[in-house]
C-alpha cells in the first residue's frame, strides 16, 4: 500500500546528506514523497564566483528542485523564511527561521500535512544535529505541526554518533580533509546509538543519493576551503556507497529494538 512521507528540511543540500536514500528508496517502492524547505539558504557558504552569478537563494531553489527530481519526489515547497545562519555567524535577516514563532510555522506546515494527508514526516534531532539554528528549530516547528496535523509516525533524522565518531577519527588527519572534521568538534551531536530505532539500507540507492548531493553544486565549495559535500562527492564511488549507504532515524514514541529497524513505514504497517 503507497503511503506520503513529507521530509522537512532547513537548507536545500540539507536533504541530500541525511535522508536522499531514504527518499529515493521510498520514492522508487512507489511512494509520495514530498521535499519541504523552510529556507532557500541565503546565507549559506558559497565561493565568491557564485555569489558574484546572482543571488544565493534563488540559486539553491533551482539546485533543490533538481536534487528532487534526482530522487523521485512528487513535489516541492519552500516556506518561504530567511536562512538564519550560523549560530557563531548569524545572518541578522528579517524573518530568519530560527527567530519565527514555532506555532505560526508549525501551523503552515500542518496545513501542508493535512493537504497530502501525510503518513509519515521527517525532522531533525532535537539538537538539530550539529545545532545549526534552522535545524534545531525544524525539530521543534516539525514536530508540533505533526502533532497539530494528526501526522501519525515522525522521524528524527540523525546519525550514529558513535560510528561517526569512529569515522572521523579515521580520516580527519588524512591530507584534505577539513580541521573542523576534528572527531572533538562533533562529540555531542547527532543521536546517541541507544536512541536509535532505524537503520534505513540505501545502498541500492547510492547513485540517487550522489547525483542529489552533485545537484547542489554551490555548496560544494567555498573560498574558506574545502566543504563536506565536496568530500564526499570525490569519494571512490564503492566507498562512497559503502560510507553512505545507511541512513538513521529516531521514531517518536517507538522504544528503540534490536535488530534495527529498516523500513520507514513499519510503524504504519505495524498498526494494520
Amino acid at each position: 500500500m503507497p503511503y506520503t512521507m513529507v521530509s522537512f528540511h532547513a537548507h536545500p543540500d540539507d536533504e541530500a546528506l541525511l535522508t536522499a536514500g531514504t527518499l529515493a528508496r521510498a520514492a522508487a517502492e512507489g511512494h509520495r514523497v514530498v521535499l519541504v524547505v523552510a529556507t532557500a539558504g541565503g546565507a549559506g557558504l558559497a565561493s565568491s564566483a557564485v555569489l558574484a552569478e546572482g543571488p544565493l537563494a534563488r540559486r539553491r531553489l533551482a539546485e533543490l528542485h533538481a536534487s528532487a527530481e534526482a530522487l523521485g519526489c512528487a513535489r516541492v515547497e519552500c516556506l518561504g523564511y530567511e536562512d538564519s545562519g550560523m549560530a557563531d555567524a548569524p545572518s541578522g535577516a528579517a524573518g530568519a527561521f530560527a527567530d519565527a514563532d514555532p506555532q505560526e510555522a508549525a501551523g503552515r506546515l500542518a496545513a501542508l500535512l493535512e493537504e497530502e494527508r501525510a503518513d509519515v514526516l521527517t525532522v531533525y534531532d532535537p539538537a538539530g544535529g550539529y545545532g545549526h539554528p534552522d535545524h534545531v528549530q525544524v525539530h521543534r516547528v516539525g514536530t508540533l505541526a505533526a502533532k497539530l496535523a494528526g501526522t501519525p509516525v515522525v522521524l528524527e533524522a540523525t546519525v550514529d554518533r558513535r560510528l561517526l565518531q569512529r569515522v572521523l577519527r579515521a580520516v580527519h588527519w588524512l591530507p584534505g580533509v577539513p580541521a573542523d572534521f576534528h572527531p572533538a568538534r562533533f562529540a555531542g551531536t547527532f543521536a546517541d546509538p541507544e536512541r536509535i530505532t532505524h537503520r534505513v539500507d540505501v545502498r541500492r540507492y547510492a547513485p540517487a543519493k550522489r547525483a542529489a548531493m552533485a545537484a547542489h553544486a554551490s555548496q560544494a565549495g567555498a573560498d574558506t576551503g574545502r566543504r563536506t559535500l565536496e568530500i564526499l562527492q570525490k569519494l571512490p564511488r564503492p566507498l562512497f556507497r559503502l560510507l553512505m549507504g545507511r541512513e538513521w532515524f529516531v521514531q517518536h514514541g517507538r522504544a528503540p529494538g534490536r535488530p534495527l529497524i529498516d523500513d520507514v513505514f513499519a510503524g504504519l504497517r505495524d498498526s494494520r
